[in-house]
């Protein structure tokens, strides 16, 4: 038997194959059934390794297999060239993004030509050239037209060392996966897609994904988070100010002995703006921004707070209750504030032990066993209300609707719903993406690029490496720009899309 040569044998028939013109389409062909094949796009900011290699390779069968079956198969390729993946790789060659970038396509493609993989090249896309780049820019006008692209003050995470921010995924365990360095959190503004407008069509329409695997569906609609339950207002003592605090448990609202804000909580910065906050306040407020909101999402940090020297009122009970700020609520879930009920929150539960606050049994277990004094951890459950007032004796489902009803009819409350989900920052203070297409005008405010001025190129001479400001912002033929409304001076948005 002839010994089998791979690279001759290949060789020859992708030399054919492309002779032949086997995968390239013709999309106005009306004459067979058409099939799309998409596979995801690969970051060119390395070669292709074996993961990649099973990704494409179950592309290229199904492509394959429906031409057989007599489709006119549509199998493109293009590059999700953008972002921090190729400019980091940059960095560390000390070359140009786009010259790597471009480097790295070619090397892909040698390897999918050698892997015999077959797509329509005369449909191939770079996200990074200009041609296509102009639609992501043109989405993102559409987006802001409609109230979905937006500006706001966030916390992002930020590496001292490389002076740039980091996205969650390029922090391990609170730490800078290039450098090592412990990662802080910076407020700064920032652009975001507000994605949370569709969180409910997005939970409805998992239900037409009739084939994905219901684990999947499970790990999106947990992603996604639906949570029904009631904002209360807290009125804070001896001030005109209101605390609101969602809570899925408004049937334990009689058992809340305190409330807790996250330490970014504006409340907080007002009280230390105003001159009213403690050292110790200021302090805690300050550690919590060196560890960010990555440690605090995992919960293993040791529960800790401080007092803030203001109370608020349970508005069902009349009492003043102290207010907090901890490690355990953070300002991105919710409003940033939340009722502390120690004897049905195993979390408040702890922390309550630790700071001897108030722990009040409101719910009782099925055996009627519950007793402040003796309790180890708190009753989450459900179970019948006491030390509720008017409500005690109903259920916990019963207490939920009707207590909800009271407080909305007395303006103490609103039934919601509110989602896990959060809303897309955009923004990058890097250089190696789309430039958002806005324009900042002294006197006509944010402006956004006119469709016809598309697209905002990307300059490419340019101090490309981190310094913790956007590199566009040195850019002077950049930034400097006339306001297409009044025809002013103005500036251009230096932040780049992260998409």
């Amino acid at each position: 038997m002839e010994e089998y040569r791979p690279q001759e044998f290949e060789s020859r028939w992708q030399k054919y194959w492309e002779q032949k013109r086997l995968f390239y389409v013709d999309v106005e062909d009306k004459s067979k059934s058409k099939y799309y094949c998409l596979v995801m796009f690969p970051y060119p900011s390395s070669e292709l390794h074996v993961g990649h290699a099973r990704n494409y390779i179950i592309g290229d069968a199904v492509a394959r297999y429906k031409r057989l079956r007599g489709y006119n198969v549509l199998a493109p390729m293009g590059w999700d060239a953008f972002g921090l993946p190729a400019e980091n790789q940059a960095i560390k060659h000390g070359i140009h993004p786009k010259v790597w970038t471009f480097k790295n396509i070619e090397k892909i493609k040698h390897q999918l030509h050698s892997w015999g993989i077959g797509y329509d090249w005369d449909k191939e896309i770079a996200s990074c050239n200009p041609d296509y780049y102009k639609w992501t820019q043109w989405i993102f006008l559409k987006l802001y037209e409609h109230g979905l692209a937006y500006k706001k003050m966030a916390g992002v995470n930020f590496c001292p060392s490389c002076k740039t921010v980091l996205a969650n995924e390029q922090v391990i365990d609170g730490k800078c996966e290039r450098c090592s360095t412990e990662v802080e959190e910076k407020l700064m503004e920032q652009w975001f897609f507000k994605i949370t407008a569709y969180a409910e069509r997005l939970l409805e329409d998992l239900k037409l994904l009739e084939h994905w695997p219901e684990k999947v569906k499970i790990m999106q609609r947990n992603w996604i988070g639906r949570s029904q339950g009631v904002e209360i207002k807290f009125p804070v003592d001896s001030e005109g100010k209101v605390i609101e605090c969602f809570t899925t448990r408004v049937d334990t609202i009689f058992g809340a002995t305190y409330v807790v804000l996250a330490p970014e909580h504006p409340y907080i910065k007002e009280i230390i703006d105003r001159g009213e906050a403690s050292q110790d306040l200021i302090n805690f407020v300050e550690k919590m921004r060196k560890i960010g909101r990555r440690k605090r999402e995992l919960g293993e940090l040791e529960k800790e707070g401080v007092f803030i020297g203001k109370y608020a009122i349970n508005p069902m009970t009349g009492k003043k209750i102290p207010i907090y700020t901890s490690n355990y609520v953070l300002m991105e879930y919710g409003s940033g504030a939340i009722m502390a009920v120690p004897a049905h929150d195993q979390r408040d539960f702890e922390f309550a032990k630790k700071y001897n606050l108030p722990i009040k049994v409101v719910i009782q277990n099925p055996e009627g066993s519950l007793r402040e004094d003796s309790m180890e951890g708190a009753y989450e459950g459900e179970g019948i209300l006491v030390n509720s007032g008017q409500f005690s004796g109903l259920n916990s489902e019963e207490a939920k609707e009707e207590i909800g009803k009271y407080m909305e009819a007395n303006n103490i409350g609103k039934r919601i719903v509110q989602y896990r989900l959060r809303d897309w920052l955009i923004s990058r203070q890097r250089y190696w993406g789309a430039p958002i297409p806005v324009i900042y005008c002294p006197k006509c405010g944010i402006v956004p690029v006119p469709e016809d001025q598309l697209p905002v190129l990307l300059p490419e001479n340019v101090e490309f490496k981190p310094t913790g400001e956007s590199p566009l912002n040195s850019c002077k033929e950049f930034v400097d720009t006339i306001c297409p409304e009044c025809g002013e001076s103005a500036r251009r948005e230096v932040d780049t899309m992260d998409t």
